[in-house]
């Protein structure tokens, strides 16, 4: 078997880390070789520029600070962990990619576009998702999920317009890109949810 790359996408409090969790222990019992990260993070120098993205002392931080810490952390992991996994044939799981970035600082936060996805493409490399599986909420159930669980970040505290915006810029970014992502309600249960996700994975393990 070749190599798969999957990612999760979704706003805030939609379970992605519960649903990658459950894939990962799935993979697992079939013996498959994963690697489960997340965005920014997964090395030393992304977890500590992760810190810096999530501290709620700095919501000072410009868009376009925003937008280059987040791709400088992607384009270590990519370099570091995700392009040679992939090389290797392995199955590569990431908690957040590129639609991220298109959607919190190219839509949401206001950076074009066009800017955006050329820097998206010099910090990846290239590497895209093989599937998406875009967690869809209503900002307003999300953000109430989060609430009851504890402490917000900086990104989780920039308000409900910010949020609504986030939820408008992922639907048209599903809208464009039907054949890798695929949106799955996230008021549904979760082992409902994992079996969605489970028949869309082994589509691709076949």
């Amino acid at each position: 078997m070749g190599s798969i790359f999957i990612t999760f996408e979704g706003g805030e409090g939609a379970g992605k880390s519960t649903q990658i969790a459950l894939l990962l222990k799935y993979l697992q019992k079939r013996d498959f070789d994963v690697l489960c990260l997340r965005d920014p993070g997964g090395t030393v120098i992304s977890e500590k520029i992760r810190d810096i993205l999530k501290d709620a002392d700095n919501m000072q931080m410009t868009q376009k600070t925003e937008a280059l810490l987040y791709l400088a952390a992607r384009s270590q992991m990519v370099d570091e962990l995700i392009r040679p996994h992939l090389e290797a044939g392995k199955i590569v799981i990431c908690d957040r990619f590129e639609d991220s970035t298109v959607v919190y600082q190219g839509h949401a936060g206001g950076i074009g576009l066009s800017e955006i996805k050329a820097l998206c493409e010099f910090a990846s490399g290239g590497i895209q998702p093989d599937l998406t599986l875009y967690l869809d909420i209503a900002p307003a159930i999300g953000m109430s999920r989060k609430k009851g669980q504890g402490d917000l970040d900086r990104t989780e505290l920039k308000g409900l317009e910010f949020h609504n915006k986030v939820h408008t810029a992922y639907s048209a970014q599903y809208a464009q890109n039907q054949e890798r992502i695929k949106n799955i309600p996230a008021t549904k249960s979760p082992e409902e949810i994992h079996s969605i996700i489970i028949e869309y994975v082994n589509k691709l393990l076949k």
